[in-house]
């Protein structure tokens, strides 16, 4: 696949209500280093933030995720536009390609369906969804499991 240099990427879910700033945000940097942050502010929740590096396998696999999506194709361009109820961001960096998307948050399957792109935002959702249980199982293993020596 691609070299780690070539390879970047941001996602950003968040929404500004009465409980402040609430987000979700994680990126993973071109040396391998995965950086998450989850801020609820609900019932006083503290900023979880987690920092890690990830093998040139995760990174490959991550970029198979993008490249099968083809969601270097789409332009979110007809999608809802971000609002009070939130905004999401993907931003992306393959290679000489650099793209980035902003939209609403997307609640359910109906949100895409209701949408002026809905095969377009389809594909983001569906990518984001694969990128998010990507990085729970990657922090999952990483932060819970106790090697044995």
């Amino acid at each position: 696949m691609l070299h780690n240099k070539d390879f970047y990427l941001r996602y950003y879910v968040g929404h500004k209500g009465k409980f402040g700033h609430e987000f979700l945000e994680f990126e993973f940097q071109p040396n391998g280093k995965l950086r998450y942050a989850n801020n609820s502010n609900y019932k006083k929740d503290i900023m979880i933030r987690k920092e890690l590096f990830v093998s040139q396998q995760v990174l490959d696999e991550l970029c198979r995720f993008v490249v099968d999506s083809e969601i270097c194709k789409e332009d979110d361009a007809l999608w809802p536009k971000p609002d009070v109820v939130g905004r999401q961001e993907l931003e992306i960096v393959m290679g000489n390609q650099h793209i980035s998307f902003a939209t609403s948050k997307i609640g359910s399957l109906m949100d895409v369906k209701n949408s002026k792109d809905e095969e377009g935002l389809k594909v983001f959702h569906y990518l984001v969804q694969d990128l998010r249980c990507l990085v729970f199982s990657v922090i999952g293993l990483h932060f819970k499991i106790k090697p044995i020596y």
